[in-house]
């Protein structure tokens, strides 16, 4: 009985963290400003754990259309610096459009995301 509860527990609070960056993805891409890819991949509909695990991939060898700084933590206390490639929502539909990971379910993913910002 607890660990059903728990459990149920996890899964509203794991949709609710979803929901929330989806949310946040869509506000942030409406502005028209260029984002980070990761942004951009979670508005198209993927979600936020696949975007996190992919956006290195996903944005290696684009050229990016700006930067910003932001600051990540690392062990401790200790935070870093570091620079963000930020892309518009043309180069980023355009690179969509071709990236497939070699993983066959993300790649499906991919592939869904990308029909679904082309229509």
């Amino acid at each position: 009985m607890i660990a059903a509860s728990r459990t149920r527990r996890a899964a509203l609070r794991q949709r609710t963290r979803e929901q929330r960056a989806t949310r946040r993805a869509h506000r942030a891409t409406a502005t028209g400003t260029p984002q980070p890819a990761r942004t951009q991949l979670v508005a198209a509909g993927l979600d936020d754990t696949l975007a996190k695990r992919f956006a290195g991939a996903f944005s290696r060898g684009l050229i990016a259309d700006g930067t910003r700084e932001t600051r990540i933590k690392l062990k401790g206390r200790v935070r870093k610096t570091v620079a963000v490639k930020l892309y518009t929502a043309t180069a980023f539909a355009a690179r969509l459009a071709v990236y497939r990971p070699k993983d066959v379910t993300a790649a499906a993913r991919f592939e869904q995301a990308a029909h679904r910002l082309a229509a």
